[in-house]
């Protein structure tokens, strides 16, 4: 998908790898000037130098732990500081560790879920999407899971700050209206970063076998998508949850562990 997004500042959580970091470049070849925001500022500096010399646009990387709160007010005040206004904000960073038992889940581990997948995009929405509302108004997209509507025994902490992402994305829509638009995507296996901590022949085995579109996903995938939530071409949707999964929420429940 092809849009233009010249004279916009779109904003990415989680942007500088993985999904994040190819939304980014998707914004930035549109001609939107970007934030990268991600706790690695190393990773952030280097994407931020990577697109500004392929497309000309400006990057700000800004490092930003998404699950506490003073960091995301600091992202959303530098944000506002270098360009002085957000049009595009993607809630994109997630956090989603492995737990050897449901009894074992520490509350350090839980509240560091619920915090990255949940606290700070309604912290983030609520800063940005009020400026946006009070201006020119914009986009926000929240990036869920299918693990939201599914969960598995391995992802219950995970797949419930993703419900609650999706009740979000709802909420939002009518706060902000009618000059924000809120919409979400609940993703399934992409072949990202995280996926280094998977068996994928297994994987990708158990997918070619169940999975409607027989396998996992490719970053660059989730870009249309998003690009159609961001602009004008879903000028009428609002409180949407679109599944982008491969048809992972048509098949058979779980991947082998």
């Amino acid at each position: 998908m092809t849009a233009d997004l010249s004279g916009k500042v779109a904003l990415v959580t989680g942007g500088s790898r993985g999904l994040g970091r190819e939304m980014v470049r998707a914004f930035a070849a549109a001609g939107a000037d970007v934030v990268i925001a991600s706790r690695k500022i190393d990773s952030c500096e280097e994407l931020a130098t990577e697109v500004t010399k392929e497309t000309g646009v400006r990057a700000l990387p800004v490092a930003c732990h998404v699950g506490r709160w003073d960091d995301v007010d600091a992202l959303a005040e530098r944000a506002h500081g270098e360009f002085g206004r957000v049009d595009i904000l993607v809630n994109n960073a997630g956090m989603a560790p492995l737990y050897p038992s449901l009894g074992e889940v520490s509350e350090d581990l839980f509240d560091k879920v619920v915090g990255v997948n949940l606290k700070g995009p309604f912290r983030l929405s609520a800063l940005v999407g009020e400026r946006m509302a009070a201006g020119d108004g914009g986009a926000i997209v929240n990036i869920s899971s299918v693990a939201a509507v599914r969960p598995s025994p391995g992802d219950l902490p995970y797949a419930a700050a993703k419900a609650g992402l999706n009740t979000l994305t709802v909420g939002f829509a009518a706060a902000l209206g009618p000059s924000v638009r809120v919409n979400g995507v609940m993703v399934g296996p992409f072949l990202t970063d995280i996926s280094k901590a998977w068996d994928v022949e297994g994987f990708q085995a158990w997918a070619a076998d169940r999975y409607a579109l027989g396998r996992l996903g490719r970053p660059a995938e989730i870009v249309g998508t998003v690009l159609y939530m961001a602009t004008d071409a879903s000028s009428f949707t609002t409180g949407t949850v679109l599944t982008v999964d491969g048809g992972v929420s048509i098949s058979s429940p779980f991947p082998p562990t």
